[in-house]
């Protein structure tokens, strides 16, 4: 194992990443097997998790610097699952997704980054708002390329709710007017924008959203306003039938839904629905890709899922409950992956 981190250490210092990525690979191999110092007995759990984040953090650049971006992101999930209090995690997600041009997932990965280092460090004011640049700059790129829908952010305080969605609402009709065949505000969670600390204290903001159309902007909202995510289209089992209707549906519509969606979560750390609500989506998304046959795509976001899943406690409180159910999840994540099948949390879930 030193032998291999030292090679491909000094293959990455050379710049030579296909080399390096070959013996990170083998480091990685040996990390599964227990290993993380000279005597596997002597090897703690947490110590193999760290190490084996750090190798799939390396993993990540290597791939990055050689153009293959699916591998890159994979690996950036994996090395977050090991390891997902460390901000630089999330950073080099961020970076895969911004090489996808997936902007509004890295906004959201910066987001999770920057309060992440707010935690644990507290001190680099320069760092934070460096992190805070960063997230700025993804969610207006996210921004810069929508069509199908407007966003419009209100500074909320403790008022009454309802009537400040519907000052919002009334807001953004005459500010947007392109964008009114259908529009609501987000009523499960506060939004929160990369603005410096010292100028907005702790700020919160509703966010109103308004669509050129009206079924994608009322499948939208009916999917981030339930209590338990729905993933758009999908109403009933899916059958080998239905295949090229899902696909149609897909390529027509379901893009655009998920463009919405992944917006939302880009400025919202907690959400009321529940802290695995957004994992609940993925899980979705990824079961309607093995209905298509994408069995790669699928695992990207089981994979996905599970680091959103694995950075929940670090980001809020978990209720005993919420605990279950998020341990059931990533269990489920796993079999979902290694391709066993039987009855799992995650099939009750799609039967109600």
């Amino acid at each position: 194992l030193q032998a291999a981190l030292r090679d491909g250490s000094a293959r990455y210092r050379q710049r030579d990443f296909a080399a390096a990525a070959a013996e990170f690979s083998t480091a990685l191999e040996l990390c599964s097997q227990g290993f993380a110092t000279e005597d596997p007995l002597k090897s703690s759990p947490d110590d193999i998790s760290r190490l084996a984040s750090w190798i799939e953090s390396k993993l990540v650049i290597c791939y990055l610097e050689l153009g293959q971006l699916g591998l890159a992101l994979h690996h950036s999930h994996r090395s977050i699952i090991q390891n997902p209090s460390h901000f630089r995690s999330h950073l080099r997600q961020a970076a895969c997704f911004r090489c996808l041009h997936r902007y509004s997932e890295a906004a959201r990965s910066a987001m999770v980054a920057q309060c992440l280092y707010v935690l644990a460090e507290g001190a680099g004011l320069e760092t934070s708002d460096l992190i805070q640049l960063y997230w700025q700059a993804m969610t207006q790129e996210a921004l810069s390329g929508e069509v199908s829908f407007s966003v419009l952010y209100t500074p909320f305080e403790n008022e009454d709710k309802t009537d400040k969605i519907k000052e919002a609402n009334k807001t953004f009709a005459e500010k947007h007017p392109d964008y009114v065949q259908h529009v609501f505000t987000d009523p499960h969670g506060i939004h929160l924008l990369p603005e410096r600390a010292e100028s907005h204290p702790d700020q919160q903001y509703l966010l109103t959203l308004g669509f050129r159309n009206k079924e994608i902007g009322k499948t939208v909202e009916m999917s981030v306003t339930r209590k338990l995510p729905v993933f758009p289209g999908q109403k009933t089992t899916f059958s080998p039938s239905m295949e090229e209707e899902a696909e149609t549906f897909w390529q027509n519509t379901g893009k655009r839904i998920m463009a919405a969606m992944a917006f939302i979560g880009s400025t919202k750390i907690k959400d009321e629905r529940g802290p695995c609500a957004r994992a609940i989506e993925q899980f979705h998304h990824a079961s309607l890709l093995s209905h298509l046959q994408r069995g790669e795509e699928q695992a990207q976001v089981m994979t996905q899922a599970m680091a959103e899943l694995a950075t929940v406690p670090y980001l809020q409180r978990v209720s005993q409950e919420d605990d279950e159910l998020l341990q059931s999840l990533m269990a489920d994540a796993v079999d979902i992956l290694s391709g066993r099948t039987g009855e799992r949390v995650w099939t009750k879930i799609q039967k109600v």
